[in-house]
């Protein structure tokens, strides 16, 4: 389908004039806006005939933007025969519903534009459940008096529901219906999520999670750590739904890494809200890798969404500084000199690191860096594992670091092996009884 994409520049001074959970002024340039809109857009696989940034001065109840405006963006419709409009920024439903009719065109506004992406990125059960959930608030808000008549449908005064309701009000009765049995069915998945979690702490491998702002290259750089195969596509939204791999770092330790959504700014609030349950992966997280985009001369703007996010999610500012390590990604973009200059900086900053995920510039040096801040919590031990349980064996090798191995004779087997507090203890009650203590602990 051909689209128009408008960006509206709403005054600061007629901020109070804005639909209720309209963001205000975007810290990013109007240039950024609208090439992320173009994006969005795009990712759905919409032919953009024209972008325009749309200033308005005094944003109308009933169309946002003025009369002038409205013929300008029609005669664009005309022009290069388009049916559909994009407006970056929150409308109203009387305000979608006046502008397509100004027009003759389907009108869709930020929300529904990212929904409409979440729908089709969606591939497991929860991710699905979470877009149903957060499209029918979506639609519930918006149900209005689109006809004129509003007859009753069949007598009463609709106080109870039932024969005596309004059309308006049995969408709104059938739409709350459906939320209620979504919701349901989310819960059942959540408590399934968090079973799973419980069984990873079970098998204590530490979890790295990669969080960044939508197309910032986190599956690209997680299919460089883990050879993994997930689609990782230079487009917004390419990933959706949260994928963990089990890897070993070059130094032999275990850790499990989880690709997650990608963040954008303005992002609704009943989105945040449904998808919250998948972004309750990086709580769990011993590691955080904070993925951003140099090439973008937005991404300061795009890091500080990311971090307010985070910061919503119960990450403060202080447990940042313990568990995130930026990754500045796609430096293969820059020019030398700009390449150069990154690389300087970054030297002169703790946990921050420049890399490059389609050429693997950096990555050796980041992987031994996750091994090294991991490391600390490691203890060196040797265990004899008796003749009669050497499926302990096979777990060692699968969950803790084994360095050197000794046979002997009764069929028992030695094992030099570093391993985290919580695998002593799960070690312990594979065995049935204490184990000898740590020789020492293990620093690297």
């Amino acid at each position: 389908m051909r689209a128009l994409v408008l960006v509206p520049v709403l005054k600061q001074a007629k901020a109070q004039a804005l639909p209720e959970g309209a963001p205000p002024a975007p810290s990013r340039s109007n240039e950024a806006r609208l090439e992320e809109a173009i994006g969005l857009a795009r990712a759905i696989d919409l032919t953009i005939v024209q972008g325009l940034i749309v200033t308005v001065s005094q944003p109308r109840p009933a169309t946002l933007m003025g009369s002038g405006k409205i013929a300008e963006v029609k005669a664009l419709l005309d022009e290069f025969d388009a049916g559909l409009v994009i407006v970056d920024h929150p409308l109203t439903p009387v305000q979608q519903r006046n502008l397509e009719k100004e027009w003759g065109a389907k009108v869709i506004d930020r929300t529904g534009l990212i929904l409409e992406i979440f729908g089709r990125r969606a591939s497991t059960k929860e991710g699905t459940l979470q877009v149903d959930l957060a499209h029918l608030n979506y639609q519930k808000g918006r149900l209005v008096r689109s006809w004129t008549h509003l007859e009753r449908q069949r007598g009463g005064a609709g106080f109870m529901g039932g024969p005596g309701e309004t059309q308006i009000e049995a969408d709104r009765r059938m739409l709350q219906d459906k939320i209620i049995k979504l919701e349901r069915e989310l819960e059942q998945v959540v408590r399934t999520r968090q079973l799973h979690r419980a069984k990873r702490r079970k098998v204590p491998h530490p979890i790295v999670a990669l969080v960044g702002y939508t197309n910032a290259g986190k599956s690209t750089l997680f299919n460089r750590i883990t050879g993994a195969g997930v689609l990782a596509e230079d487009m917004l939204f390419a990933t959706l739904d949260p994928t963990l791999r089990r890897m070993k770092l070059p130094h032999g330790r275990t850790v499990i890494m989880s690709d997650t959504v990608g963040f954008i700014s303005d992002l609704p609030t009943h989105l945040v809200a449904a998808f919250r349950a998948t972004l309750e992966e990086v709580l769990e997280a011993d590691l955080i890798l904070h993925v951003r985009d140099m090439s973008d001369p937005d991404n300061g703007a795009q890091s500080a969404d990311v971090l307010r996010i985070l910061d919503d999610l119960g990450i403060d500012e202080k447990e940042r500084s313990e568990r995130i390590i930026e990754i500045w990604n796609k430096i293969d973009r820059l020019d030398p000199e700009n390449h150069d200059g990154i690389l300087q900086k970054a030297a002169g900053r703790a946990n921050v690191l420049p890399v490059s995920a389609i050429t693997g510039e950096g990555v050796d040096t980041l992987l031994d860096i996750i091994s090294q801040r991991l490391s600390g919590v490691l203890t060196e031990a040797t265990i004899t594992i008796p003749a009669d349980k050497h499926a302990v064996i096979s777990w060692l090798y699968e969950n803790a670091v084994v360095d050197g191995r000794e046979d002997h004779e009764d069929g028992s087997v030695s094992l030099d092996v570093r391993l985290t507090d919580r695998q002593a203890n799960e070690l312990e009650r594979k065995l049935g009884g204490p184990q000898p203590a740590p020789k020492e602990d293990w620093e690297r």
